[in-house]
């Protein structure tokens, strides 16, 4: 289900700032119209004379808490002149000049990229490298948090505001700092950007250029510090993606593809005319190999268009706009959730259908998913290494979303079938990274380790010996039966053509009976809580059970080595046959207590025998009522 998006709104859209934020960010710091000497706030030696800034930073008188409209006034011309003294400034000259005092932040190139920015001044450029600094900045304050401070706190607002970076570089030159980024009530350009209110042409070059400027300072005050304090400033690991391959749900974009995009954001009514830029700086960034920058344009566009739908779709047209101080904006975590803030249900799930809100829970939402915007606008991912397959799922399904909103008969028949495998992809997407799914994938990797076991060494051939009290165990073949016994009443719920019901137990953990079990669709958008309550224990349960695999695994090879290399005494090979006869052909249901059974250090195989038989006797009885109560019920 798709509706349409009325064209003209499109075009009367000419900002999504509300007009008190437009007001602050577009005109506040042009209205004072002085010269500033750029030399009152620089020294001889190129370092920034912080005093000097922060006496322009204003405080209420009523409870000294930073004026921030009057520090923005105050502040403007500063930054104009800050501006053009980096225009002023050759690449070398400010790489000689500037470049020792980024080194803080680990990530100096990026840094010096914005230099080159400004010289330019393209306006998405500025956007781009204004959400690239203001990421980058805001990882590095978090490093120098740390000095002080154990968990250090995910918003920016928070960082800024606290103790601990104030007792480095003093609260003025924090309160400077949060007149540009990290206070609603000032110019919060960060979130502003991050979360695709601005458009290109109402981002100021100038407040860039301040914050570039800003961030050498910093350094400079931190390269005081520490030689006082004698820290060691310790960068935390960027975060690396593993497993792309679970990434992996559309296929990879051909230079075909991304022209028929292009042409796409023209005409789609998901696209705000006035962001149009950003779409097309996005594309044409993924075609030159800048994954990064193709993903932090893209994804504040992803959200302005479901913003669009979410205030359409609901009949609240005002939330469109950025929210003021007192309120919070219209955001993914809002826009994704089952309600809206009265309670009503929220319309956009039904608009946009359930492959495409797994998708997006999936990248953005879930705690074990790529979390890709989260980690993006907190720096918390190396943008030299943003790997291509990351940002052709994202730019992928950004496609998928532009046709699903645009006019189909304006496409010829070619261009149609070029899309149609991207559009069938999207349309069968499964959630990879929700509760359900990971303990699916949980599921097959435990099957894939019991596999294992019928090739594991047993008694060499030469050596074998028959001990006394192991064959014909009564006991096991008891607890084999009882098995036996429960997975007959399971019989009827599983897949018919994959069951052999001569053999109950071994047809139970084929690879063809759990991956039809595992492909089974259950919805997973919005889950009830006792059901993800009951999905977190079964995913304990499953992961002790592989860990005891692995251990039974490892375990049987160490004691076959022994064995071979006769280092293996009595009592250890004893041991060894009772676990081979014993342990692999009867073990069905693990928990936590068996991991400790058996380690190594333990080997306890006949409390291992009497845990399993009181767990079978418990899901025998749990059988038993629920038949019981089944045929009461019928």
């Amino acid at each position: 289900m798709t509706i349409p998006i009325h064209m003209a709104l499109l075009d009367s859209v000419t900002t999504c700032l509300s007009q008190p934020v437009h007001y602050a960010i577009c005109k506040l710091g042009f209205e004072k119209k002085d010269t500033y000497d750029i030399n009152n706030i620089l020294s001889g030696n190129g370092e920034v004379c912080w005093q000097s800034v922060a006496e322009h930073v204003c405080y209420l008188e009523s409870d000294q808490s930073v004026d921030y409209i009057k520090s923005i006034c105050s502040l403007g011309p500063v930054c104009e002149s800050v501006n053009l003294y980096l225009k002023s400034l050759t690449k070398e000259q400010f790489v000689i000049q500037y470049a020792s005092w980024f080194h803080w932040t680990n990530c100096t190139e990026v840094f010096l990229e914005v230099f080159d920015v400004l010289q330019d001044t393209q306006a998405t450029e500025v956007a781009l490298g204004l959400m690239k600094l203001t990421s980058s900045l805001e990882r590095a304050l978090g490093d120098v948090y740390l000095l002080k401070g154990n968990d250090c706190p995910f918003l920016l607002r928070d960082l800024l505001a606290s103790d601990q970076l104030a007792d480095v570089f003093g609260q003025a030159v924090m309160n400077v700092l949060r007149v540009f980024i990290g206070s609603p009530y000032g110019l919060n350009l960060r979130n502003v950007l991050w979360h695709g209110f601005a458009s290109p042409q109402e981002i100021p070059a100038k407040y860039c250029a301040m914050l570039l400027f800003l961030t050498a300072g910093l350094g400079q005050l931190l390269q005081t510090y520490l030689l006082q304090t004698k820290c060691v400033l310790v960068h935390r690991p960027y975060v690396i993606f593993v497993s792309l391959e679970e990434l992996d749900a559309f296929p990879d974009l051909s230079n075909e593809i991304l022209s028929i995009a292009e042409e796409l954001v023209k005409q789609s009514s998901f696209v705000l005319k006035i962001m149009l830029p950003f779409w097309i700086a996005a594309l044409t960034a993924f075609k030159q190999s800048k994954y990064a920058d193709s993903v932090i344009l893209l994804l504040p566009q992803l959200e302005v268009g479901l913003r669009l739908l979410f205030t359409t779709t609901n009949k609240c047209p005002n939330r469109l706009l950025t929210a003021e101080s007192s309120a919070l904006y219209t955001t993914f975590d809002e826009m994704l959730a089952k309600h809206l803030d009265n309670e009503e249900v929220n319309q956009l799930p039904v608009v946009l259908e359930e492959p495409a809100m797994d998708f997006l829970w999936d990248i953005l939402n879930h705690q074990e998913g790529p979390r890709i915007r989260d980690r993006l606008s907190h720096g918390e991912i190396n943008l030299r290494t943003f790997p291509r397959e990351v940002a052709n799922q994202i730019v992928g399904f950004a496609i998928t979303i532009l046709y699903r909103f645009s006019d189909e008969d304006v496409f010829s028949l070619k261009e149609h079938m070029v899309i149609k495998p991207l559009m069938n992809c999207a349309s069968c997407y499964r959630s990879r990274f929700h509760p359900i799914s990971r303990l699916k994938k949980q599921v097959l990797e435990c099957m894939k380790s019991i596999h294992l076991w019928p090739e594991l060494p047993t008694v060499p051939e030469e050596q074998v010996q028959i001990i006394k009290g192991l064959e014909g165990n009564a006991e096991a073949n008891t607890l084999i039966l009882m098995v036996s016994e429960i997975i007959s009443q399971l019989h009827h719920y599983m897949p018919q053509n994959c069951c052999c019901s001569d053999d109950l137990i071994n047809s139970v953990l084929t690879e063809r009976l759990l991956m039809e079990l595992c492909d089974t669709r259950i919805c997973t958008l919005y889950s009830p809580r006792p059901v993800l309550e009951v999905v977190v224990v079964l995913r304990k349960i499953s992961a002790q059970c592989h860990q005891v695999s692995q251990q039974v695994i490892a375990g049987a090879g160490l004691r076959y080595t022994q064995w071979v290399n006769k280092t293996l005494r009595s009592r250890q090979r004893h041991n060894y046959l009772r676990m081979l006869n014993r342990f692999l052909k009867s073990v069905l249901q693990y928990t936590e207590n068996l991991v400790t059974y058996t380690s190594p250090e333990k080997n306890k195989w006949d409390e291992t025998m009497e845990l399993t038989n009181k767990i079978l006797i418990k899901i025998r009885k749990i059988s038993d009522r629920k038949l019981m109560l089944m045929h009461l019920a019928t």
